[in-house]
């Protein structure tokens, strides 16, 4: 059951660029990032209708780390890199997780861990093919913004809040409040949006972003950040098989030897967990009730 929580995260937020495709593609990506966070956090919070679950700065910070920032930085790389390179720097993030822990907390990777990240990269690699021609800043952008969400991912670990619904409503919130200047100031004011663009905002407001979200937060605090970091290689295979399926693209050979790989990776370490099966932690209550 926790795995399959798990696979949510990736799943929703692998169907972002088809959803961008299909009904967003004509909205400011700046807004966008407000309108994905913003209503989303407003929704789960007169779902729970809870106070913070953390300290006010340990609240800035996780919300300023994982959703303003990550954001931010994701839609520069948006701009100055293709998707593929873009979704290939992003797939870096178990290997930025395992090196900021040996730097911070001084534990080192775990050789089984090392190389399913290094498997499921190979295989994210082969399967978005990314181009030679690389922008540095959207490059750097696209790494930045990898670091961010992986030290978010371990403040997140450590602090261990009990509320996970409370804590992912109120970082969508606060990163959303926080997101509204940076968009005011590149974008300008929002512009109206159109009754083909609501479906997809629905999607993205409520999948992608409330249930993604809540999902991704909460198995770092079951399943631990480098196994959630491991499963969410299925981002860009979601993606690229959305692609496929609605936007009419096509998979050349080596694409299905890097869908392989990261299926072969995921099974890998499901596999190897029957035998040495990780202590996973009493999950909070799935779903709040209003109080």
């Amino acid at each position: 059951m926790h795995y399959l929580i798990a696979v949510l995260a990736p799943i929703f937020w692998g169907s972002t660029y088809s959803a961008v495709a299909l009904f967003l593609a004509d909205l400011s990506p700046y807004w966008m990032a407000v309108w994905r966070a913003l209503p989303a956090g407003l929704l789960m919070l007169l779902i729970s209708r809870r106070g913070l679950p953390l300290s006010v700065p340990r609240m800035l910070a996780v919300s300023f780390f994982n959703i303003a920032a990550f954001f931010l930085l994701l839609f520069v790389a948006a701009y100055r890199l293709p998707g593929a390179v873009a979704g290939t720097l992003g797939a870096t993030l178990p290997l930025v997780l395992m090196l900021l822990q040996w730097l911070t907390e001084g534990k080192r990777p775990q050789l089984k861990m090392l190389m399913l990240a290094l498997l499921g990269l190979a295989g994210v690699g082969l399967l978005l093919n990314p181009s030679t021609d690389i922008d540095w800043i959207g490059a750097g952008a696209m790494l930045a913004a990898t670091v961010f969400v992986a030290q978010s991912t371990l403040w997140m670990k450590r602090w261990e809040a009990k509320d996970i619904f409370g804590l992912t409503a109120w970082q969508l919130v606060i990163g959303g409040v926080m997101l509204i200047p940076f968009a005011w100031l590149l974008a300008g004011p929002p512009q109206a949006i159109s009754l083909h663009a609501v479906p997809g905002l629905i999607w993205v407001i409520v999948l992608n972003t409330a249930v993604g979200y809540w999902a991704y937060i909460r198995s770092i605090t079951v399943l631990g950040p480098n196994r959630q970091s491991i499963i969410m290689f299925l981002n860009p295979l979601t993606a690229v098989t959305l692609g496929v399926l609605w936007v009419n693209e096509t998979l050349q050979p080596m694409q299905w030897v890097g869908i392989g790989l990261i299926l072969a990776s995921l099974v890998w370490m499901k596999w190897s967990d029957r035998g040495a099966r990780p202590v996973v932690k009493q999950a909070v209550e799935p779903l709040p009730v209003n109080r």
